[in-house]
């Protein structure tokens, strides 16, 4: 088994900060536009679009916990293995720490399905403004700037 000593999980503090601080600039980006929302619906301004958009961001605000509930898990169980490793207990401290970065995995990987819905958040909300062609990468990067 792998050795690990108390510097092995405190290397992840700073990864689960920042982690930590993108979580929650991105919930505070989504509840500015709730706001938003809520502002033009009381003045009766309905978009086309509103209902969809709702939906999206309710999504994206139930990821946004449980990413951020997933990176606290994950740094809990850091400062937890820290304790461990600190009383000599470390077949315990392995299982820990372990559990820290798939508690950490999750929460990227929750990161990148809400990034995919914000993606499509503003294609649909760019729909109203022009007519989107359905591209990807690859039509993106090689279409003529004519076109």
């Amino acid at each position: 088994m792998i050795d690990i000593n108390i510097n092995t999980p405190a290397l992840l503090f700073p990864a689960i900060t920042l982690l930590m601080l993108a979580y929650t600039n991105r919930f505070l980006s989504l509840a500015t536009l709730v706001r938003k929302l809520h502002e033009e619906y009381n003045r009766g301004e309905k978009e086309k679009n509103i209902l969809h958009q709702i939906k999206n961001i309710r999504s994206r605000l139930n990821l946004i916990r449980y990413m951020q509930s997933f990176g606290i898990l994950s740094f809990l169980c850091c400062v937890l293995c820290m304790y461990v490793i600190f009383r000599g207990w470390m077949e315990v401290a392995h299982v820990i720490f372990a559990a820290s970065l798939l508690f950490l995995l999750t929460s990227i990987v929750m990161s990148l399905i809400e990034i995919n819905k914000s993606t499509k958040a503003i294609e649909l909300e760019l729909s109203d403004i022009e007519d989107l062609n359905k591209g990807n990468i690859f039509t993106d990067i090689f279409k003529s700037p004519e076109s």
